[in-house]
């Protein structure tokens, strides 16, 4: 399986950040290219644990969440289009300072050489081991960069 803490993949992820610039407009979704790198650094600080709030897990997540993570890491299969988000990681921001985000976002990225954070709960899916973390993550970068064709 595909994850996060594969250096290579990792490495991949950068350079494909990295190609992003302003003119870049959604495949799907409704984000900007600057709304998606703003939630993609939002997102990671939760992940990471860096800026949380407190780790619990929603009601529907409680019924459905475990069987949902499942379906998602069995394989390597790319996320679906237009997956929801929780409103704590959208902008509303339209415009802002994409070479900021993309550095920042970068930098997170290396941090999962050393990922650690036995707190993480995620608000939907739960607890989560490592492996799952990795993978999840992992498919989230990629289903946004496709998002922009990067």
């Amino acid at each position: 399986m595909k994850t996060i803490f594969d250096p290579a993949a990792r490495e991949a992820f950068m350079g494909r950040i990295n190609l992003l610039t302003k003119d870049h407009t959604a495949q799907w979704g409704k984000m900007s290219v600057y709304q998606m790198a703003k939630h993609c650094t939002i997102w990671n600080n939760w992940i990471l644990g860096t800026k949380h709030g407190v780790y619990k897990q929603g009601l529907l997540g409680l019924i459905f969440g475990q069987w949902a993570l499942k379906g998602i890491v069995k394989n390597d299969d790319p996320m679906k289009k237009n997956m929801p988000s929780g409103n704590a990681f959208l902008t509303k921001e339209k415009e802002g300072d994409l070479a900021f985000q993309k550095k920042t976002w970068i930098e997170q990225v290396s941090q999962y050489e050393h990922f650690s954070n036995p707190a993480f709960i995620h608000d939907f899916f739960g607890k989560m081991d490592t492996d799952e973390i990795g993978i999840l993550v992992y498919k989230h970068f990629d289903h946004h960069l496709r998002q922009f064709n990067v």
